[in-house]
């Protein structure tokens, strides 16, 4: 196993796989559908065995391989992984084959195909692995603006009403933010130029520098403009709104859940060990933001009548407190927003699909729409609540841990954050609880009623005979086995990691002291 290049397996697979779902015939749904199953599942015993075969005492990158690319500038398809990059690869291996089982019976808008739609989630598989994977700048840039692609025509092709318009602002955005880090990729080029006699795009290599502060400052800024819409952080996160609520689920699942979590892992693999003294520079400017964008996005979620808007808005508060846990510059308040970024998939990924479960039954994304939904789907209503409690970060529940380590790592150093960072743990029960409430108890209403045929009036009743009133009962069903199958790992690994977070936290903890150490810092 050694020698099995794993982690290129891990892009190559899924991107194989793509291409054979989309030659498929068309009319082969069922085919499409059992063969990207497949293929997602050999990517997650991919992600299982590098884990096992990973070194926590060991070399900070491992699984390193590397090939020439681009010779002239110093390009290499060099591929490596650390503790914070490897769970991210738990993270896509467990998440996709969850968003495949429950897209399995999705209706899609007029005219779009199921094949095109498990073809685009393959190769954002893959997309998202070489992001995670990348030890060369260049490289991590192009896997950066590659997986745009696909979750483009995700959104735009198999989205909502509002899809085109979604996903064309999710470009824009992106693709601005990629072409500002662009240019700072090519001026990090430059002064490894400068320094080292050629330039290079090595990860390794560029730590050594020793840059300008001056230089450092633009060079963060490019970098974290790019990584701050990709999060996102207020004010870049208008376009993530749009985007989850619009998407169909299991994009919806993979861009809250993985995508978004591009942004975060930035901060902690680029921005804070190739530039420290900026990262120091400008961390109260990044505090400042990621307590306003956990105040101000909780307070929008609880103004939400649209539960995937609502979700969404829960979504850029929690990326708060892992900026929170970042630019703390502390071991322990890094490594719980590591575990946040992973925690934060399973637990928000696990809401969005059983948001998408009662929208399906119901027609309807508005909250109003629905009540009493319990009383008929127990199932539904027990995992909605499981879902809901990891999200508000319950104890006892994954989420409760990285937040703990965030706010007290973070505490000794930024008291004052910490504390206005408390206040959005307040909002998210009201948020999370109000929004349960009102579809899980309280009386059936809105879409979710119908009316049944109205009764023949009595036998003999002439005249003067009345009809019967309307009986009303919910058009709703509870969990199928199918339903039960996708939702029982993520429930699993809430009440699991809620317990025993520990075989997550050896894996993250060593990567984030080497990148503290590259920052200078010490506990």
């Amino acid at each position: 196993m050694s020698d099995l290049p794993l982690l290129l397996l891990m892009i190559v697979v899924p991107a194989v796989g793509a291409a054979v779902v989309a030659a498929l015939p068309k009319g082969r749904d069922e085919v499409a559908k059992q063969v990207s199953l497949g293929v997602s599942l050999v990517v997650l015993l991919l992600a299982v065995l590098t884990t096992v075969a990973f070194d926590t005492g060991g070399e900070r990158f491992q699984r390193t391989s590397s090939w020439t690319w681009i010779a002239d500038f110093g390009v290499s398809f060099a591929l490596g992984v650390d503790g914070i990059a490897l769970v991210m690869l738990l993270l896509i291996g467990v998440l996709v084959p969850v968003v495949i089982g429950a897209s399995w019976n999705d209706e899609l808008p007029e005219r779009r195909s199921m094949t095109a739609y498990f073809a685009w989630l393959l190769l954002l598989e893959a997309m998202m692995v070489g992001v995670f994977v990348a030890t060369d700048v260049f490289l991590f840039y192009v896997f950066f603006e590659a997986m745009l692609v696909p979750m483009y025509f995700i959104i735009g092709s198999f989205g909502g009403p509002r899809r085109q318009y979604a996903a064309v602002k999710f470009f824009l955005y992106s693709l601005v933010g990629g072409l500002i880090m662009l240019a700072a990729v090519i001026g990090l080029y430059v002064v490894s130029a400068s320094e080292l006699g050629a330039g290079t795009f090595a990860f390794d290599a560029l730590r050594q520098l020793e840059i300008d502060p001056g230089v450092q400052k633009l060079l963060f800024l490019g970098f974290f403009i790019a990584f701050a819409i990709k999060a996102p952080l207020v004010p870049f996160h208008t376009w993530l709104p749009d985007s989850g609520s619009e998407a169909p689920i299991g994009g919806s699942v993979l861009l809250v859940g993985v995508l978004d979590k591009v942004g975060t892992f930035g901060f902690l693999r680029y921005c804070l060990p190739l530039f420290p003294d900026a990262s120091r520079y400008f961390a109260p400017f990044v505090l400042v933001l990621a307590v306003v964008g956990i105040l101000y996005a909780a307070l929008l979620a609880m103004g939400q009548s649209d539960m995937k808007r609502l979700v969404s808005y829960t979504s850029i508060s929690h990326f708060g407190f892992i900026a929170l846990g970042i630019f703390a510059f502390t071991t322990e308040a890094a490594t719980g927003a590591v575990l946040y970024m992973v925690n934060h998939g399973i637990a928000t990924g696990l809401l969005f699909l059983v948001v998408g479960m009662l929208i399906a039954r119901g027609g309807s994304r508005q909250i109003g729409d629905y009540g009493g939904v319990a009383a008929k789907a127990p199932l539904l209503a027990g995992v909605f609540l499981i879902a809901g409690l990891a999200s508000l970060a319950l104890p006892g529940t994954n989420s409760f841990v990285s937040e703990f380590l965030v706010l007290i790592g973070s505490f000794p150093e930024e008291p004052v954050f910490t504390i206005l960072a408390t206040v959005g743990i307040i909002l998210a029960a009201l948020y999370i609880l109000l929004m349960y409430q009102r579809t899980m108890h309280g009386p059936a209403r809105g879409v979710l009623l119908q009316e049944d045929p109205a009764e023949p009036a009595p036998a003999g009743g002439g005249a003067t005979a009345t009809l019967a009133p309307p009986r009303r009962s919910l058009r709703i069903t509870d969990l199928s086995r199918r339903e039960l199958a996708v939702a029982a790992p993520l429930v699993a690994l809430i009440i699991v990691f809620g317990v025993y977070p520990q075989p997550l936290l050896e894996l993250i903890e060593p990567a984030v002291s080497a990148t503290m150490s590259d920052l200078g810092g010490t506990d």
